[in-house]
């Protein structure tokens, strides 16, 4: 493989508490019911109006904005988003690896696109990504394949010269219908069913397991 994209929440990134935090502040601000830790692993991945839509059923029947809610957590977000994340153990190690295979990296992510570059900007000084992209105005989330296709255009290569990364069935969609091999992220927030089911090829238990597959 000449190259990995890989997804950031659950992948790159243990960002769960950072996000249910921002989440369930926005929801206690309006008298709605929070969630657990457990809860909010299946909430993202889609984006943050769903994430919103899902954490807060029932608050359009209360009269709220699920529009306005999302600002709200956007900006609850910004604050924290970097308050309890971490790299997964051994992430820094599994990159500093695939530079020094000269492997392309790239990041794509359904997280809107400010937050993904901030977040990487913050946690991987110095990690030279080919591409980072994340969820944008106009244009369609995983697992639509046009973040990967513009990604293959960044860097110059075909789809079977990539492995995809991620954690979730989107990711695993993702891949397929751009044409790259899938590589299922046994640590991250789903878990391995949900990742077979949705076509993963290979599937890892730890990030270095990764090095065997490029």
């Amino acid at each position: 493989m000449k190259a990995v994209i890989f997804d950031l929440d659950g992948t790159l990134l243990d960002t769960i508490d950072d996000i249910a935090g921002s989440m369930n502040e926005v929801l206690k601000r309006h008298g709605l019911p929070q969630h657990n830790i457990g809860e909010y692993k299946l909430f993202v991945g889609c984006g943050v109006a769903n994430l919103v839509r899902q954490a807060a059923a029932g608050a359009e029947a209360a009269g709220l904005s699920l529009a306005g809610l999302e600002a709200e957590y956007r900006t609850e977000y910004s604050k924290r988003q970097a308050d309890m994340t971490a790299p997964y153990a051994d992430i820094p190690e599994l990159l500093s690896a695939l530079a020094s295979r000269s492997v392309k990296m790239a990041v794509l992510s359904n997280k809107p696109h400010d937050a993904t570059q901030e977040v990487i900007a913050h946690f991987f000084q110095g990690v030279g990504f080919d591409a980072v992209i994340g969820q944008r105005p106009g244009r369609p989330t995983k697992p639509d394949p046009d973040g990967a296709f513009e990604i293959l255009k960044l860097l110059k290569l075909k789809s079977e010269d990539v492995l995809f990364v991620g954690d979730s069935g989107t990711d695993m969609q993702t891949a397929k219908a751009a044409g790259m091999r899938a590589a299922g992220a046994l640590w991250g927030f789903r878990g391995k069913n949900e990742l077979v089911e949705n076509g993963a090829d290979e599937l890892a238990e730890r990030p270095l397991d990764l090095l065997e597959l490029v």
